[in-house]
């Protein structure tokens, strides 16, 4: 009896893990086709018959793309569009969603129904509104102008996944704070952000990765190298009669690379927020 136990067991061990490695081989493949693409030179990607490993390595295209087209340009613009966003959402965000979930007052559901309802609509209705007020105040087809178009629909999964890791503190720890001298916001400083740091940094990094993949914004408010992401960039890339597969490959591959970096980086953190909000929210 324990036996069969134990082998039914290690079987559905065995099973999820197979189940886990399918769902993780098949989301891989094509950043893994990506890479191989961006490896090959022109002539051997479009062929007769499908080429998995590259007969003959070659950079030309990283090459290509860095030295030949603006994309420096575009990525530093995404890097200052990203950055800027996530600045705005932490600052605001922060406090927004730590007044919800300390604060009782009239309108407070009705509220976070409408950050939610925001996120419901899809992010084309709000595209020719935002055009004509970014024209209006002299912020079309500028970076900061583009980090606001982000942080609209941003900020409010930021404030709905902030509110939850704020919930799970004890108020009180706040309280005690108080008693003992300190302000309402110095006691959020000292006491309540360095326990909800991980989820922070969690939320942080969403928003990040949301901002510099996002395509429509870019393209619709941005119209100069000036400005534009580089999402966009690549899109302009592709001709009416010319397709460069190993140049998009090789600079899709580019923009991963900050993200790796990121998640690399705050890996430790981002899963220690997730825990903590998974267990306590």
């Amino acid at each position: 009896m324990l036996r069969s136990r134990t082998a039914r067991r290690r079987i559905h061990v065995l099973l999820c893990y197979a189940a886990a490695l399918s769902i993780v081989a098949f989301a891989m493949f094509p950043v893994l086709w990506a890479l191989l693409t961006s490896l090959k030179p022109e002539s051997d990607i479009v062929t007769a018959t499908i080429q998995y490993i590259p007969d003959r390595v070659t950079f030309e295209n990283y090459v290509a793309i860095w030295t030949r087209s603006n994309f420096p340009t575009l990525i530093a613009n995404s890097a200052v569009v990203t950055l800027t966003t996530v600045v705005i959402c932490v600052v605001i965000g922060t406090l927004a969603s730590y007044a919800v979930a300390r604060y009782r007052f009239r309108g407070r559901r009705e509220l976070m129904l409408f950050y939610l309802v925001v996120r419901m609509f899809p992010a084309v209705m709000i595209i020719v509104p935002l055009f004509i007020l970014m024209r209006s105040v002299g912020l079309l087809d500028s970076r900061l102008g583009l980090a606001l178009a982000y942080t609209t629909f941003l900020l409010p999964v930021f404030i709905w996944m902030m509110k939850g890791f704020f919930d799970a503190v004890p108020s009180e720890l706040e309280e005690a704070a108080r008693i003992d001298g300190a302000s309402r916001i110095g006691a959020m400083l000292r006491i309540v952000l360095p326990l909800v740091l991980g989820g922070l940094v969690a939320t942080a990094v969403f928003v990040a990765i949301g901002a510099w993949n996002e395509f429509l914004f870019a393209l619709m408010l941005t119209t100069s190298t000036g400005s534009r992401t580089w999402p966009v960039g690549l899109q302009l890339m592709v001709g009416e009669f010319q397709l460069p597969w190993g140049a998009l490959s090789a600079g899709g591959i580019i923009s991963i690379v900050p993200v790796v970096v990121l998640f690399a980086i705050v890996q430790r953190a981002m899963v220690r927020g997730l825990t903590a909000g998974a267990v306590k929210g």
